[in-house]
């Protein structure tokens, strides 16, 4: 007589993954709803089957041979498999299959499924698009080897039939100078049609129009497909089963077509091979082009030599300009200092335009004055620190204000420099003018388009570095001043905490003072000892005031604590450790108040934990605060638990999860904050300062250890990373 089926487990209905349970035969005795909703089918045409239509149409009857070796094994498994659900969609999923023993009944398999189809697919577009990156690039570099079309097409088309795992693959060239088969790769057991020429019937105006126009013909099986008949019949007689043309065009013209052929059997074509496809014709139909321009490149070199030097040496300006720039560039991005940026660019303007020399200026808007700041030369006289009054000269600030750079050449020379050309560019950005930059040459010198754009670049970056600086200063300042602030803040509590520690304390002991005469006139422990409800007036007051008194002296102990931490002074004592019953000894702690709020607290450790070196006291501080805050805010019927493993031979990771409750991510970065607590996330509704987790991660940084959180599916982990020797962490 089988075992009875076990009552459902409810907590397993709440998982969103799908779950169902099997007995060692494989029937099944357990299925939660997302597992129902995942098969499309009621729990009761699950139960007991072992093995029924059902299951073998969905594929997890593909699990008895994973099923057998977790049994045999007595060890979890997991294998993917491909199911389909109750939408006859096929989803391929991960299953964990985990063997248990319940008391008093046999073993059960809990199998938990979780869809990565998605993930999958994605792995599978990846790969697609790896493979297809490869071929582009084995054809470009064909491509940049060899500009002769001959040499790049038959590369190309061996690369693509390696690539389709095709039999055969063939460039027909449809150009009026050249006509069929010019180019082809072929597996050895088929025979080649290089040089072969159509009949042209198989190519009617419309079909070539089609072509012309981007039109891919494919035909998965040349028996049932809708080829013209003379195509048919040619494809038929040289072996072909499945074909697909794609056709090379240069703008309007049609070069010709890439034909791939599967003599062996039918072959559907997915569209990423289409697109593949697509892609390699695009680049021969570009390679030809290439090619034929090239031709006529070598026919017209003797005519345009001169042509291609005057343009190598646009280039090389073109290239010391950039590499101008890029200095300047860099040097905003590294620097912050405004001198030093603003003279870098007008020693390296001047040095490769080759000007006599440049200047550049900063406005002050209200006083309506420009000031020549940086300035560089070596035949000219200085003009640094020089203040021009912008109305005095309306014609050329006008135009820089506006935005509008200008060059000219004075009609009177210039009583100190003569007859020079100048050229005026305004420094700006989106808020405005800044200032301007100037060039000064010879008289009969004309500024040419591209070394115009490189100053007007070159005062973009001017631009840039000026509002950096700014902005940077007036960062530093408010930094400074919330530093101040900070300073502040923490100086007062710290003066608060240590004047209000002594008045505390006198309370303190003043009640259990209190306390002592209570218990000799009113009997004051007994009554403690009975229910809150059942408590006189007198005892009631008493426990008010003794735990409000309490948390005050907790407040200021915790305020003094990250006093001392944030200023280096919290004292450290390392000492050996035995890790393993000493968390034992911690947990135990916590029992009680669990079992009274209807929580399991739990503790997982592995049979060997390292000693570690740390510091005691502050370990107590940081897992008490841990398990308090568990306790706290783990609602009841839900469970804490406390597991400790060993991923590097320097490293203790120890991990306090509780279940029920998750904190949302945008809460999340502050938890550690000091005073912040998480809102309305307290079942028990016991309060808090927000002081405690801020003190745990003070106390880790102190003795070379850190925190990480985890909140997600209705569960929050604090994982803390110890250091197995504090001493050398440090």
């Amino acid at each position: 007589m089988s075992d009875p089926l076990p009552a459902p487990p409810t907590i397993l209905d709440t998982i969103a993954d799908p779950v169902f349970v099997t007995d060692i035969r494989g029937a099944w005795v357990y299925a939660n709803d997302a597992c129902c909703n995942l098969l499309g089918c009621s729990r009761d045409s699950l139960l007991g089957q072992q093995d029924n239509a059902l299951l073998a149409k969905s594929g997890l009857d593909t699990l008895k041979q994973l099923q057998q070796q977790a049994f045999t094994t007595q060890t979890g498994q997991e294998q993917e498999i491909a199911l389909r659900n109750g939408k006859d969609e096929v989803r391929i999923l991960s299953v964990k299959i985990s063997v248990q023993a319940e008391q008093g009944q046999s073993l059960l398999m809990t199998h938990v499924l979780r869809d990565i189809t998605r993930r999958v697919e994605a792995e599978q577009r990846l790969q697609q698009e790896s493979r297809r990156e490869r071929l582009l690039g084995a054809i470009a570099k064909h491509l940049l080897q060899s500009i002769r079309p001959e040499n790049l097409l038959e590369c190309s088309m061996e690369e693509l039939r390696r690539f389709l795992e095709a039999d055969r693959v063939l460039f027909y060239s449809l150009r009026p100078s050249r006509t069929g088969v010019i180019a082809e790769a072929v597996a050895d057991d088929q025979y080649s049609l290089k040089g072969i020429l159509l009949d042209q019937t198989c190519f009617d105006a419309s079909q070539l129009d089609e072509y012309r126009h981007g039109h891919i013909q494919i035909a998965e099986d040349l028996d049932n497909c809708d080829l013209p008949d003379e195509q048919r019949v040619y494809l038929k007689a040289v072996n072909v089963q499945s074909h697909i043309a794609i056709p090379v065009v240069q703008e309007t013209t049609l070069l010709g077509l890439i034909c791939v052929h599967d003599c062996s059997h039918p072959r559907p074509w997915r569209q990423w091979e289409v697109e593949a496809l697509r892609d390699v014709a695009t680049q021969v139909g570009s390679a030809i082009a290439q090619a034929d321009l090239y031709t006529q490149v070598r026919k017209l070199n003797a005519e345009l030599e001169t042509q291609v030097e005057q343009r190598t040496r646009q280039l090389q300006q073109a290239l010391d300009f950039e590499a101008t720039l890029k200095r300047i560039t860099d040097r905003v991005r590294d620097s912050l200092d405004e001198s030093q940026i603003l003279q870098t660019a007008v020693e390296e303007l001047t040095g490769v335009l080759g000007a006599k020399g440049s200047n550049t200026a900063l406005y002050d808007l209200e006083q309506g004055t420009s000031t020549i700041y940086y300035e560089y030369n070596e035949s000219l006289p200085p003009y640094q620190g020089r203040v021009a009054q912008m109305e005095a000269f309306p014609e050329v600030y006008h135009q820089l204000l506006d935005g509008q750079y200008f060059q000219f050449c004075s009609k009177e020379p210039n009583p100190v420099r003569g007859h020079v050309a100048m050229f005026a560019c305004p420094i700006r950005d989106d808020r405005g003018v800044l200032g301007d930059l100037w060039l000064i040459n010879e008289k009969d010198y004309e500024f040419e388009e591209q070394e115009i754009r490189l100053v007007q670049q070159v005062a973009n970056q001017c631009a840039i570095a000026i509002r950096q600086a700014r902005l940077y200063q007036a960062a530093q300042a408010q930094v400074k001043e919330l530093e101040r602030l900070n300073h502040l803040k923490d100086d007062f509590l710290s003066t608060v905490s240590h004047e209000l520690r002594t008045p505390v304390t006198s309370m303190r002991v003043a009640l259990q003072l209190l306390g002592v005469t209570l218990n000799q006139e009113l009997n004051l422990n007994d009554e403690l000892q009975k229910p809150k409800v059942s408590q006189n007036r007198v005892a009631r007051y008493y426990q008010v005031l003794r735990e409000e008194c309490e948390r005050e002296i907790s407040l200021i102990n915790d305020l003094l604590d990250l006093q001392r931490l944030d200023g280096g002074n919290h004292p450290i004592t390392p000492q050996r450790i035995n890790l393993q019953s000493w968390l034992v000894g911690i947990v135990n702690g916590f029992h009680e108040r669990a079992q009274s709020r209807e929580q399991v607290l739990s503790i997982h450790l592995p049979d060997e934990l390292p000693q570690v070196v740390s510091d005691q006291a502050s370990l107590e501080r940081i897992f008490v605060e841990l398990l308090n805050n568990a306790c706290k805010y783990t609602p009841p019927g839900s469970a804490i638990s406390v597991t400790a493993v060993v991923e590097q031979e320097d490293q203790v990771n120890i991990t306090v999860s509780n279940s029920g409750v998750e904190i949302s991510p945008a809460e999340l970065p502050r938890i550690f904050d000091k005073f912040y607590r998480v809102p309305s996330s307290d079942p028990w509704k016991q309060g808090g300062t927000g002081l405690g987790l801020a003190l745990v991660q003070k106390l880790l940084w102190h003795i070379g250890g850190h925190i990480e959180v985890v909140s997600k599916s209705s569960k929050t982990s604090f994982m803390v990373t110890l250091p197995t020797d504090m001493t050398l962490a440090l």
